[in-house]
Parts: structure tokens; C-alpha cells; sequence
């Protein structure tokens, strides 16, 4: 236990009172009004403030109307108002609640402020959650409200803290219990509030402390300390003490204290981790306010006794008076600050300074001095004793006093600074530097150095700074220029082979850089490759040493990002000048990549793979290697991009362009194929043609036209190159799926003046067989060509005019049949209407019994039993088995006499329409250009079509006499 009495007292804080920003009218809003010219200078906070929080550039108050101040007039304060006070100074609000606002809690990392307030009179505390970067009509944006209450019975809410993470809330009672509202605060469907502690005494205070992914949550009561682990789902429970504390006196230490929890007691200061207590301080006085701030416990306490139950009544109650605020430096054991203030209602640290806020509205600024200003505020016999041992030169002796006087660092490394400046003054320049390796002004101790040109000297103090880690980069490049301007290789060594990474003192890549500049390339080397620098190792193996094969080498050693990324910097280089060997590499790297060190176990998982199109560019000059690489892609990798078949399919159409070799050309001429024919240039063959056309590849060209479904190119390339033959091939190979060669090819020979007759005779014969063209039209195309004479189309028009000869014969016999028919089918209707209808059927059409009564007949012969008509029958009136037929031929009537409506409505249509296009367009999609089936022709058409037959005739004999 330290023993309070013998801490030092210094006064490290100035203590001011804050005024006014300049142009402002001396008074907060709500405020009373000033009662002098001086009173109107400092600044003054509205009446009746009860809580305060800091953070996010702002201090924030609370306030309620005091029953003694609602008898002034004050028509412009507001109850339930949170006041903000930023840095410029210029106080702003917004009203809250309607009644009062009893507690606040403003994030640090966030710009969220939680506050707990009452709307209503009686117990009934609201929880409202605040967005102050959005706004609402002007104010900030409420994103939540819930009652703080956690069952039915009411209660008064005491303290409230909120985790920097916004997924924890944790809200203490006076009846003892402490809700926690765990998920995203700000919203309600996010949140689950559950009770988490029960208890007899109120809850003082609230605190979560997070270390690594456990999240602990200490709750102080009046007579007990625990801690809970809220992360977790059990929430297990920790008991760390039987002694408690008052409101608000409580708080949270720093990552220089451990972050523990300060619990601030009558007799004693004790601090607790989550799971034990640690240290405690005996300081006096009944405590009031705990605060931390910057590595100090800020207290206030009280000299007189009050009774533990005015911890829980209201403030307002209580006599104004004197109280004291301390400012602990619990690590080097002595008071910062002491000071005396009337009725302290908060304090608040922000900006980097302390604010005490008092009852009467004042605000007290507490800026912590400088080190220099520090060192001066000693007590006066220290600072003589130091100066007299100064003037005698015993700094020995100084050093010793200090220490035992509990100097700072600061204020020790001032003393060895004058001490080395002593020795070196004196010709020490060994002792000064010792000296100077205990300072801490790095610069001066250089500067003093290099001027002197005391290069042993400055390389023992660099080597100390290195191994206090106090060196910067420049250090390090001074250091080791040093090394080398010394030629000393066992130190240089000595100073960067160090064992482990922990015990490198410099910056690697600053030594890197100076050992490459003055030509150790051993040693920069040895830096890179074992601080993983592999850039560096890479850029002095290969544009220094020189030396391609270790470079190489090393790539294959890195993981594969990394060799990846080098490959593609470095690859045009090493391809230059080990090509075998780059490829190789490449090889490996684009199919299944392992780094050449990994043990037999690692090898049997599946290896990395590069994006082998990416490393195409490298072999720009090394096409030898470049189709070694292309053609293992393609064998060991059929999946590879197909840039890596296009470029291979280019690279053997260049050696098949430029080879003179019959034989070895035939043999590119068929690598070249089996690549196309390969199956990668089936959906994607643009590129491969537009290379097959470049390089005079006729094959290729013909075989991507053919794959491509191009038969129209097909037929254009063996018409240009006049190969008649091929053209009558493609047609017959291609014809059933574009029966428009067959024209076209006609149309080609008929151009031709040559004796093409034979290639004519075979297209018209295949033109007649599939009734390709009108006979007038074949005449037509042959008409223009001098060679082709009657004798080249007689025998198609002969078939051709037999064929519609025996068409016509067909016709005339089912006309007769039709009219037959017709004239049957009348006579049996004249029939049915004028004579009686016998019906002699002994068997149901449908069952194929005998006939029994009661049964159906229908005058279309077909007769039923009652119950099978009844059961088979659509409708009364039609018969089962005559339905379908009969219902086929209303079906074709209903549609000739709806189109025939359609043609009205359409010629209707295209007159009146600006369009005319659009509605043949729309008309045709909507089927009414549909082909008709007629089932009978008017007698003209086939008179017309008998005499057209005979005049084919007479043109046809004719022609025969005239030959």
C-alpha cells in the first residue's frame, strides 16, 4: 500500500477560467444574467446542470430547472436540454425530454450520444439514443427510444455506460440490478435487453473493458466489486471485492495502467483486473469524482465525513463546500496537481486539457505544462542542490540526487546531456558519448560528432540508439555509412545477422539501400533474402551481380504470388539470357506451381496456377521457346485461355509461310490443321481467320468457313478461284441446309462465256428434282449467256413440263372426285329432307351390343343405347362418333370467315394508317398471311391452268422441229 504522505506535491497544471469567445454577449443561453463588467468575460453555463460527458470535440450537459431557480424568471430555459460546448466555444441545445435529463454517456469513436431522461413525472426513465451527424427538424436525430426500466416495478436508473463497439449497453439501478442491451444500440429490432445482475445495494458504476475478442463488464455497487464476460453466452460472474463506492466515483485506466478498474473508496484507491484485484493507494478524504486522464487519476474528495446515503440525494441538498481535486501519477508516485474548487459538479477532459465544472457555472481549464516547465517547477532546494553540484562539476554526484528525488526521464537525460558536454569539453570523447548514449536529443549528439570527424565515437552512440530502438532511418544509413567508411566487415556483420526478427534494431530496406550504394552486395543480399525484401534481392542480383541463374533460382523459391508478380517484372530479362531455363519455370508456374522448398508433405496439395496468355509478352524475341511453352500449355492444360491457341495457331502459320522445305512445310501444314481442328476455334474463330487469311492459309480459311456454318464464303472463295468442280461439291454437300447455292451457282455458270455445260446440266438437274426455281426464272438467268442454247435446258424443261402435266392430271381426277362427292353428298340431304329415315342398326355404334330400347338415333346413320349416348355425348344434338369430323370442318369455316373479317379490318387499316409498314408488320405477325388449304378450285382456274398446260406444249414441240 503507498503510503499518501509521502507522495511529492508539484504543480504541473495551469488552471485557468475559460471566458467568453470573442463577439459573444457574455452569456449562455438560460443563464443568469451578469451582475458586473467582470462577470460578462468568463463563461458562464446554463443553471441547474446535474450531468456532463465529453467527447467527439464537444463537452455535453444535462440539465433540470432547480426549484429554487423556477421562482426567477427564466422564460427561456428549458427543462430536459442537452447543451453542447465545442471548441469555438459557442454553446448550443436541444431539448430532450420534457422534464429532466438525469445522465449522459457521449461515445468517443462514434458520433452517438445515449442519455436517460424522464418525459413524465414518477418513475418512469426513457432510454433515447442520438445521432448527432444526422438531423431532424435542426436537432439530432433520435434513432431510439426504450424504457430503461427492466421489469414492472419502478426504479431509479444510476449509472449507464456504452461499449465503443455500439453492440453492448449496460444500465445501472438504485434497487442493485444492471440491464445489459447487447447488439446494434441504435436500432430496436437488432437489440436483445436482458437483466444481468441482481443485487441488494444500489449500482454505482459501469465499465466495459475489451481484451482481444473477450469483452468484460465491471459493475460497482455500494458494498462489492464484480466483473462479467458479456462475449460469451453464460456470462460467467467474478467476485473481485467487498468494498464498493459512491457514484461517480469509478473509472477505467489506460492501456499504461493495464486498463484496470479504478474503484475510488473512503480509505483507499483500489484497482482491479477481471478476474483479481490489484495495488491500492491510501488517500484521504471522503472521494466525490474519479476520473482518468493521460496516465493521472483525477480525484475529488471531500475533508469532512458525510454519511454513504447522501451518495444517492440529490446535490442541490447539500452545503456548499470546499473541495479538493487531486491529480495522481500512480506510476512515479507523486501529485501532479492540487487545487481547491467550491462545489465541483463535474470533471471532463477534452481537447487534451481538464475542465472542473462548478455549481455557479464556471468552468476551470487545467493545461498540463510542458517537460522544460516541468523540470523548472521542482522544489527549490532540489533545483539549487543540482545547480551548486552543476557549477562544482559532480555529475555523478547530481545523477544520484535526482534519482533518489524521482526525477523524471526528462529531466535525468537534461543531466547526462550537460555531463557529456562536460567530458567532451574536457577531450573524454569516450566518457562523453557513454553519456550521451543515456540523453535522448539523438540530433545534437550527431551534429557534435560529425563536426569533429569522431567517426568511432558517432558509431558506438548509433550502435546504442539501434539497440535502444530509438533509431530512425537516417541513423541507420549514418551507421552503416560508418561501417563502410571504416571497413569494418566484422561489425557490419555483427550488426545485421541478427538471429531473429525481434532483434533488428534498424530499418531493413534503409540498410538494404546503403550497403547496394557502397557495394556490399553480399551483405545487402543476405538482409533481403532474410527479411523477405525479395524485390531487392531481386533488382541486386540481376541489375548488380548479374547473376541470372541465382535470381531464377530464388523466384522459384517465393510463394506463388509472389513468384507471379516477379515472373512478369523480371521475365523479359531472364528470358534474354537463360532462355531454357525460363521457360521451364514459366511452364511450372502456369500449370501446377509448388515453391521448390516446400517438404513432400505440402507437395501432395494441389498447387497454384498463373494466367499462362499474361506471360505470352516475355517471349517477344524467343520464338523457339515461346512455341515450347504454347505447346505444353495446350498438351497439359486443355483449358488454357485462348489467346494461348491463337498465338500458337500464328506461330505456325509463320513457319509454314516462310518454310522452302516441301516436306517440313506439309508437316507445319498439318500441325497447323490439327490445331483448328483441335476444337478451340469452334465458338471463337475470328482471330484464327483473319490469321488463315494473312498467311495464304486455304485450308484453314475453308475449313473455319465450314465450321462457321459460312457457305456462302465457301462457294464465293471456289468461284474466285475458278474451281468449278468444288462449287458443284459445295452445293451438294451444303445444298439441303442453304438451298440458295444451287441459284447461285447457276447464276455463276451462266455467267461464265465458257462451255460450262456440263456444270449447268448438273445444277438444273438438281434445281428440278428439288424444285428449286421457277422454270421462267432459270430461263431468265440462262437467257445472258451466249454459250447456253435451248438444247442445254431442253431436258429440264421437258421434265419439268411432264411433271406439271401429271400435276395436272392429278388435279382434273380429284376435282371429278370432289364434285362426285358433292353430288352424292346432296342427294342425301335431298333425301333426308323429302323421304322418311329407316333406321335398321341392331348394334350401339359405341359398345357394339344389340341394339336394346330405349336408344338414339341420328339421321347420319349411327344409333346408340340411352345410357351409353348419355355417357359418350358432348350435346344432345350432335352425334359421339360424327363430333370430331364435323366439329374439324366448323373449326376451318370459323377461320376462313374470321380471316376474311381480318382482310377487311386490314385493308381498312393500311388506308388510314401514316405507317403503312407497322401494320403489314403487326398483321403478319399475327398469322393472317398464313397459307390456306382450299379444299375445291373454281372451274376458271382450272381452265386457265389446261390452257397454260397446252401452250407449254406447243412451245415445247415447236422448239423440238426447230432443233
Amino acid at each position: 500500500m503507498a503510503a499518501y504522505l509521502q507522495w511529492r506535491r508539484f504543480v504541473f497544471f495551469d488552471k485557468e477560467l475559460v471566458k467568453e469567445p470573442l463577439g459573444s454577449d457574455g452569456a449562455a443561453p438560460g443563464a443568469a444574467p451578469a451582475s458586473g463588467p467582470a462577470a460578462s468575460k468568463f463563461l458562464c453555463l446554463p443553471p441547474g446542470i446535474t450531468v456532463c460527458d465529453s467527447g467527439r470535440g464537444s463537452l455535453v450537459f444535462g440539465d433540470i430547472l432547480p426549484l429554487e431557480l423556477r421562482l426567477l424568471d427564466y422564460s427561456s430555459h428549458m427543462e430536459g436540454q442537452i447543451w453542447f460546448l465545442p471548441r469555438s466555444l459557442q454553446l448550443t441545445g436541444f431539448q430532450a425530454y420534457k422534464l429532466r435529463v438525469t445522465h449522459l454517456y457521449q461515445l468517443k469513436q462514434h458520433n452517438i450520444l445515449a442519455s436517460v431522461g424522464e418525459d413524465e413525472e414518477g418513475i418512469n426513465p426513457l432510454v433515447k439514443i442520438w445521432n448527432l451527424e444526422k438531423r431532424d427538424g435542426g436537432n439530432p436525430l433520435c434513432t431510439r427510444i426504450f424504457p430503461a426500466i427492466p421489469g414492472t416495478e419502478p426504479t431509479v436508473v444510476s449509472c449507464l455506460t456504452v461499449h465503443e463497439n455500439l453492440n453492448f449497453m449496460a444500465i445501472g439501478f438504485t434497487d442493485g440490478s444492471v440491464t445489459l442491451n447487447k447488439g446494434d444500440i441504435t436500432r430496436d429490432r437488432h437489440s436483445k435487453t436482458q437483466i444481468l445482475h441482481k443485487g441488494s445495494y444500489p449500482v454505482t458504476g459501469l465499465a466495459f473493458r475489451q481484451a482481444g475478442k473477450t469483452t468484460h463488464l465491471f459493475v460497482v455497487t455500494t458494498e462489492n466489486v464484480q466483473s462479467y464476460i458479456v462475449s460469451g453466452k453464460d456470462y460467467p460472474r467474478v467476485e473481485l471485492d467487498t468494498h464498493g463506492c459512491g457514484l461517480r466515483c469509478s473509472a477505467l485506466s489506460d492501456p499504461s495502467q493495464d486498463l484496470q478498474f479504478i474503484v475510488a473508496g473512503d480509505e483507499c484507491v483500489y484497482l482491479y483486473q477481471p478476474d483479481e484485484r490489484g495495488p491500492c493507494f491510501a488517500f484521504e478524504g471522503h472521494k466525490l469524482i474519479a476520473h482518468w486522464f493521460r496516465g493521472y487519476l483525477v480525484i475529488v474528495s471531500r475533508d469532512r465525513k458525510v454519511s454513504p446515503k447522501s451518495e444517492f440525494t440529490s446535490r442541490d441538498s447539500q452545503s456548499s463546500d470546499k473541495q479538493i481535486l487531486n491529480i495522481y501519477d500512480l506510476c512515479n508516485k507523486f501529485i501532479a496537481y492540487s487545487a481547491v474548487f467550491e462545489d465541483v459538479v463535474d470533471v471532463l477532459a477534452e481537447w487534451g486539457s481538464l475542465y472542473v465544472l462548478t455549481r455557479d457555472g464556471r468552468v476551470h481549464a487545467l493545461q498540463e505544462k510542458d517537460t522544460q516547465t516541468k523540470l523548472e517547477a521542482r522544489p527549490p532546494a532540489i533545483l539549487s542542490s543540482l545547480r551548486m553540484l552543476f557549477k562544482k562539476n559532480l555529475f555523478e554526484m547530481a545523477i544520484n540526487l535526482a534519482k533518489s528525488q524521482h526525477l523524471d526521464s526528462d529531466g535525468l537525460a537534461q543531466i547526462f546531456m550537460q555531463y557529456g558536454d562536460h567530458l567532451y569539453s574536457k577531450g573524454n570523447h569516450d566518457g562523453a558519448v557513454q553519456q550521451y548514449i543515456r540523453s535522448l536529443e539523438p540530433s545534437y549528439v550527431i551534429r557534435k560528432f560529425l563536426d569533429a570527424q569522431r567517426i568511432h565515437n558517432l558509431t558506438a552512440y548509433l550502435q546504442t540508439l539501434h539497440r535502444q530502438s530509438l533509431a530512425n532511418a537516417d541513423h541507420t544509413t549514418l551507421l552503416l555509412n560508418c561501417y563502410t567508411k571504416l571497413k569494418d566487415s566484422s561489425k557490419l556483420e555483427e550488426f545485421i545477422k541478427t538471429k531473429s526478427e525481434s532483434e533488428v534494431h534498424f530499418d531493413v530496406e534503409t540498410a538494404i539501400k546503403v550497403l547496394r550504394q557502397a557495394g556490399y552486395y553480399s551483405h545487402a543480399l543476405y538482409l533481403a533474402e532474410n527479411h523477405a525484401h525479395h524485390e531487392w534481392y531481386l533488382k541486386i542480383q540481376l541489375e548488380d551481380i548479374k547473376n541470372y541463374q541465382e535470381a531464377l533460382r530464388y523466384i522459384g523459391k517465393l510463394p506463388f504470388e509472389q513468384a507471379e508478380s516477379n515472373m512478369k517484372r523480371y521475365g523479359k530479362i531472364l528470358m534474354h539470357h537463360i532462355p531454357e531455363e525460363t521457360t521451364q519455370l514459366l511452364k511450372g508456374l502456369c500449370t501446377d506451381y509448388r515453391p521448390s522448398l516446400e517438404s513432400q508433405g505440402d507437395r501432395e496439395a494441389p498447387g497454384c496456377r498463373a494466367n499462362s496468355e499474361e506471360f505470352i509478352p516475355i517471349f517477344a524475341n524467343n520464338p523457339r521457346e515461346l512455341k515450347a511453352f504454347l505447346e505444353h500449355m495446350s498438351e497439359v492444360q486443355p483449358d488454357s485461355p485462348q489467346g494461348i491457341y491463337d498465338t500458337l495457331l500464328e506461330l505456325r502459320l509463320q513457319n509454314w509461310a516462310h518454310e522452302e522445305d516441301p516436306q517440313v512445310k506439309e508437316k507445319l501444314h498439318a500441325e497447323a490443321i490439327s490445331l483448328l481442328k483441335s476444337g478451340r476455334f469452334c465458338n471463337v474463330f475470328d482471330k484464327a481467320l483473319v490469321l488463315c487469311q494473312m498467311h495464304d492459309f486455304q485450308d484453314g480459311v475453308l475449313y473455319l468457313y465450314e465450321q462457321g456454318k459460312l457457305f456462302q464464303q465457301i462457294m464465293h472463295y471456289h468461284m474466285q478461284h475458278e474451281q468449278y468442280r468444288q462449287v458443284i461439291a459445295v452445293c451438294e454437300r451444303h445444298g439441303e441446309q442453304e438451298p440458295s447455292l444451287w441459284e447461285q451457282a447457276l447464276s455463276y455458270f451462266a455467267r461464265k462465256e465458257e462451255d460450262c455445260k456440263e456444270y449447268v446440266a448438273a445444277v438444273l438437274k438438281h434445281i428440278e428434282s428439288k424444285n428449286l426455281m421457277p422454270p421462267l426464272l432459270v430461263v431468265q438467268t440462262l437467257a445472258h449467256n451466249s454459250t447456253a442454247t435451248l438444247s442445254v435446258i431442253r431436258d429440264y424443261l421437258v421434265q419439268k413440263l411432264q411433271k406439271q402435266s401429271q400435276q395436272i392430271a392429278q388435279d382434273e381426277l380429284r376435282v371429278r372426285r370432289y364434285r362426285e362427292e358433292t353430288t352424292r353428298i346432296r342427294q342425301e340431304i335431298q333425301e333426308l329432307k323429302a323421304s322418311p329415315k329407316i333406321f335398321q342398326k341392331t348394334k350401339c355404334s359405341i359398345c357394339n351390343s344389340a341394339l336394346e330400347l330405349p336408344s338414339v338415333h341420328f339421321l347420319c346413320g349411327h344409333s346408340f343405347h340411352q345410357h351409353c349416348f348419355e355417357s359418350y355425348s358432348e350435346s344432345d344434338a350432335d352425334c359421339p362418333t360424327c363430333l370430331p369430323e364435323n366439329r374439324k370442318v366448323m373449326d376451318m369455316i370459323r377461320a376462313q370467315e374470321q380471316k376474311r373479317d381480318l382482310h377487311d379490318q386490314f385493308q381498312h387499316q393500311l388506308k388510314c394508317s401514316n405507317d403503312s409498314f407497322s401494320v403489314i408488320a403487326d398483321y403478319f405477325g399475327r398469322g393472317v398471311f398464313n397459307k390456306l388449304t382450299l379444299l375445291t378450285d373454281p372451274p376458271t382456274a382450272r381452265l386457265t391452268t389446261s390452257l397454260e398446260a397446252g401452250l407449254q406444249r406447243d412451245l415445247l414441240m415447236h422448239s423440238r422441229r426447230g432443233t
